[in-house]
């Protein structure tokens, strides 16, 4: 893409980041509400409460520590707020599941008037392991000489083409999406990645701009070529803070649209 203009920068969830494993007691200065929801953080991200699983109850945790019930719940507290854990009224606190699909029609306006609750139909047109360049390297923090399988993807909604997705995703992460039918893989692909990959996506950064389309791509999109494009580029992260999705969305730029509530 030539002559394009980054206009926006958004961030969505958390800011998650690998956390070493916390002391047995808080450091000097540390809140103990800090010091346990650090320890608490570091048994979801090794795993022992894997996504979607409801925390032991409140009691049983604060005793487990040794901590008053209201030093846990300013800990659980602290966790809700960086979107580590979410509370279900009536049912318990739970470990969050991570994005379901921030879907990038929430940037275009097509034709169909129910277009924001439709899931766009996805087709797979490529698929093929490489080495990474050294842009997706810069981008995803991957050690040089990386495998990656690379992805293009066409969304459609009611048979229209209407977003053109290249996905970069790092290897072995992904390992079993290398030679599985795509034709079986669903419209979503993040609880596709949780359910088939064990890898939930917790945070994306979305960078805006625009272009032209190329012969190729507009082809696909069934627009003329040199058609002006809206580009979509992502870095989506996993609970750890690692980058595991680059990902690319191309649609028409007469449909785009974004709204922002200022308060």
């Amino acid at each position: 893409m030539t002559g394009a203009l980054n206009i926006l920068y958004v961030n969505i969830s958390i800011n998650s980041t690998a956390h070493s494993a916390p002391a047995d007691q808080p450091a000097p200065g540390q809140s103990r509400y800090g010091w346990l929801a650090a320890s608490l953080r570091a048994r979801i991200t090794q795993g022992e409460w894997v996504p979607g699983t409801a925390l032991p109850a409140e009691a049983a945790l604060a005793k487990e520590h040794g901590v008053a019930l209201g030093t846990l719940r300013q800990a659980l507290a602290l966790l809700v707020a960086e979107s580590l854990l979410e509370r279900q009224h009536g049912r318990g606190t739970f470990v969050r599941a991570g994005l379901g699909g921030a879907s990038m029609l929430r940037f275009f306006r097509f034709r169909q008037s129910d277009e924001r609750t439709t899931t766009p139909n996805s087709s797979i047109l490529k698929r093929h392991v490489e080495l990474a360049s050294s842009d997706v390297t810069d981008a995803s923090e991957l050690p040089a000489g990386a495998s990656v399988l690379q992805l293009q993807r066409l969304r459609s909604i009611s048979g229209q083409p209407c977003l053109l997705e290249q996905l970069t995703l790092p290897l072995p992460l992904f390992d079993a999406l290398t030679n599985s039918d795509t034709a079986a893989w669903d419209d979503l692909l993040y609880p596709m990645y949780q359910r088939v990959c064990n890898v939930s996506i917790y945070r994306a950064e979305d960078t805006l701009s625009f272009g032209l389309l190329t012969p190729e791509q507009a082809a696909l999109l069934q627009l003329d070529a040199g058609h002006p494009c809206a580009q979509v580029q992502r870095r989506a992260f996993d609970m750890h803070g690692h980058c595991v999705e680059l990902r690319t969305t191309l649609g028409d730029a007469f449909a785009f649209q974004y709204t922002a509530q200022i308060r």
